[in-house]
């Protein structure tokens, strides 16, 4: 009874914090803004090229997704430029119906927290750069979520996404087979892996590599389900099976973490969303044996397979082993300059960082980053930083269970497909974030596209 009254009670904490109770269709009849915006949308409704401006920001961003792995930052970064540009005009001449969601207004919380970061920043031309990357992720997250609500639209982006990360991860297997050189000492010398090789592709970075298939691993896995006829199905599985062997063989241990946590999520969703076609029997036991049977399976891998074992027990081996130390030693710095600015950070971008971390760096451990998207938007953001970050997680995960659950409860053939999309994204977030704890791959391009645009 007491747990009850304390679950009533915190439930309108719990929705204000989500922003349930937001009521946007009001907030869109007294803003000034969409008045203001009027003529624009009277010139749209005249326009035949805007009458296919969704399916035009759909090319832009199938192209920065098709072609990010490829190609320079630069050139990515005029893909998003001009997809920014492309939301902007989409959005000041539409009639703002619907566009406006929780996940929008914590998005945009976010991005006034570094806008404030970067006013106050010691180092403002540098935090000034970094605003200005961060402004166009969140202009390709806006645009993206945009199309993402029209079903067709949404199936193309994550099919192109899926055959990117097909060719990429077929030539990884070719660096395993056939050898690679390493571009940076990306493993301790002194340890028993010295001479292992870690594929790395085309983005040259084994732990970029395993952050970008993430997501395609858990995608394939859902397109298993979702794309109809078995020849499909068998070139999902395919897409998948190649991508999870692939991200193992990167041998980056951040990477393996999200690997299991991805797994793990997906298992347990996927099971909340076929519960009420079991049997009593099943419905019960069902979660507690696969969870199980994953963990055993996860052991066994681990005591059975040497290689498996000496990248897992070097996690442990805190100054042991080399990429820990430097870690550490980076931590130790890092902490230091959140003390020295705990409330609005130094500002955002690598270009802020590399100019004060010098000044708190402890000798011969040079970092370009935190090395954690944790640390990071912390030293970025302060306080007000990483709170904003934090909500913005929460919300997106919170919608995520609110409209995963809704679709259960209307379960058709149809819906089926967008709840499968949704497992995929939401499990592939969640990978990405237990990987973001040890590593700052989040925030290069290749991946942050993805994640402006696959949990848009």
């Amino acid at each position: 009874m007491a747990g009850a009254a304390l679950l009533r009670a915190i439930q309108p904490i719990a929705e204000g914090i989500t922003l349930q109770r937001f009521a946007f269709h009001q907030w869109r009849e007294v803003s000034l803004l969409h008045k203001l915006l009027a003529p624009l949308r009277r010139w749209r409704q005249g326009s035949w090229l805007m009458d296919w401006g969704d399916g035009i920001a759909w090319v832009f961003v199938t192209a920065t997704i098709a072609l990010a792995p490829y190609v320079s930052t630069t050139m990515i970064g005029w893909l998003m430029l001009v997809s920014a540009a492309f939301w902007l005009m989409l959005t000041v001449s539409d009639r703002a119906e619907g566009w406006l969601t929780p996940l929008h207004i914590v998005v945009i919380a976010y991005w006034g927290a570094m806008v404030l970061a970067t006013v106050f920043s010691p180092v403002k031309a540098a935090a000034l750069s970094g605003l200005i990357k961060l402004t166009l992720n969140v202009m390709l997250f806006m645009l993206t979520a945009r199309i993402l609500r029209i079903k067709e639209l949404r199936s193309g982006l994550i099919m192109v996404y899926l055959f990117t990360a097909l060719v990429v991860s077929v030539y990884g297997l070719r660096q395993w087979f056939f050898g690679a050189d390493a571009l940076a000492t990306w493993v301790d010398p002194e340890s028993n892996m010295a001479g292992a090789t870690r594929v790395y592709s085309y983005l040259n970075n084994p732990n970029l590599l395993a952050g970008y298939l993430m997501p395609a691993v858990s995608f394939g896995a859902m397109a298993v389900f979702a794309w109809p006829k078995w020849l499909p199905k068998l070139l999902a599985l395919t897409m998948c099976l190649t991508s999870s062997i692939c991200l193992v063989l990167t041998l980056s241990r951040g990477g393996w973490l999200g690997f299991v946590a991805l797994s793990f999520v997906m298992f347990i969703l996927l099971v909340f969303w076929w519960n009420p076609h079991f049997s009593p029997f099943w419905q019960r036991w069902t979660l507690p044996l696969l969870l199980g049977g994953s963990a055993a399976l996860v052991a066994a891998s681990i005591v059975l397979v040497p290689p498996v074992r000496e990248r897992v027990l070097s996690i442990f081996d805190t100054r042991g082993d080399s990429s820990n130390n430097f870690r550490l030693n980076v931590y130790e710095a890092v902490f230091k300059m959140i003390k020295a600015r705990p409330i609005t950070g130094i500002g955002p971008g690598n270009e802020a960082f590399n100019q004060i971390y010098p000044l708190f760096q402890n000798p011969r451990y040079t970092a370009l980053s935190a090395y954690s998207i944790y640390f990071e938007t912390t030293v970025e953001g302060g306080v007000v930083g990483i709170l904003a970050f934090i909500w913005m997680l929460a919300v997106m995960f919170q919608q995520g269970w609110v409209q995963l659950g809704r679709l259960r409860a209307l379960v058709s053939k149809t819906l089926a497909t967008e709840g499968y999309w949704l497992i995929g994204a939401l499990a592939g977030a969640a990978g990405l974030l237990i990987q973001g704890a040890f590593d700052t791959v989040w925030y290069r391009p290749q991946i942050s596209t993805l994640c402006g645009s696959f949990w848009g």
